[in-house]
């Protein structure tokens, strides 16, 4: 299965890769192709797709038609990705869309981006438990024992809604206090927690430093419970990621703590 651009490809792997999930027990091959931005490259891509094993398929968000026929001729299932949406939405927009190349990647809002490269500067300038001099410009302080996730979903946030989240690693000392480190007792409102199962984060830690009394189960069972007491003590609310991906994550925080866009919905795509 291949997820074929005349961009990025960021798309099309995305929106692919999500209705690929649908089906259960599937399995494949799966090949980005971005740039595929010429009637030359769109040729070579159909050799390279009719060489491999079928069957095979072909997921494409191509924008533009000389470039999209030619891999439509290819010996596969060729899906238009864009197709079943675009002439809904010019119905509905009463405007023609164009074929221009990388529309959603393209640099054509600079604020934004600045603002999103803004946000993933604090988000790793106040990773696990740095500047907190600066947690007065957060929009979120995501709070957890060690390897809860705290890192990666700071980085999600900045990077897909542009918001300065940062994040703070309950130590002994913070869970011995049986309160809210000193660091955040005038930041409650933006703070977030986040849990896990003991035996999962038993098993994280074991990876990282087999055997110690940092990963041991018992130690483990220890910190989630005390932290998970400290969240429902200070009325901090918070998710368990055991079983949940960063995108889970990201967006049930963004529904519980009701964080839009900083700039707010309406926004300049």
């Amino acid at each position: 299965m291949y997820f074929v651009s005349d961009h990025t490809g960021i798309t099309a792997e995305m929106l692919g890769r999500s209705l690929l999930a649908r089906f259960e027990g599937l399995s494949a091959s799966l090949r980005t192709r971005p740039f595929i931005d010429s009637v030359e490259k769109a040729d070579a891509l159909v050799r390279e797709v009719e060489s491999a094993q079928a069957p095979r398929m072909i997921l494409t968000s191509i924008s533009r038609p000389e470039v999209l026929h030619r891999i439509e001729r290819a010996d596969a299932l060729v899906m238009d990705l864009f197709e079943p949406f675009l002439g809904k939405l010019a119905a509905f927009l009463h405007r023609e869309p164009h074929d221009h190349v990388g529309s959603l990647h393209r640099l054509r809002n600079l604020a934004r981006y600045q603002e999103r490269i803004e946000a993933v500067e604090f988000a790793v300038g106040t990773d696990d438990g740095l500047g907190t001099d600066h947690y007065n410009r957060a929009d979120v302080i995501l709070v957890g024992v060690s390897r809860v996730g705290k890192t990666p979903t700071s980085l999600y946030l900045a990077m897909h809604y542009d918001l300065y989240a940062a994040n703070y690693p309950l130590t002994d000392d913070d869970l011995d206090l049986h309160e809210l480190p000193k660091a955040l007792r005038e930041h409650r409102q933006r703070l977030y927690g986040l849990t896990i199962d003991p035996v999962r984060l038993h098993q994280i830690r074991q990876s990282r430093r087999a055997d110690s009394d940092y990963s041991s189960l018992k130690r483990c069972q220890f910190e989630v419970a005390q932290a998970e007491e400290l969240f429902r003590r200070s009325r901090i609310p918070f998710a368990n990621t055991t079983v949940r991906s960063v995108e889970e994550i990201a967006a049930g925080l963004m529904q519980d703590e009701r964080l839009e866009l900083r700039k707010g919905r309406t926004r300049e795509l």
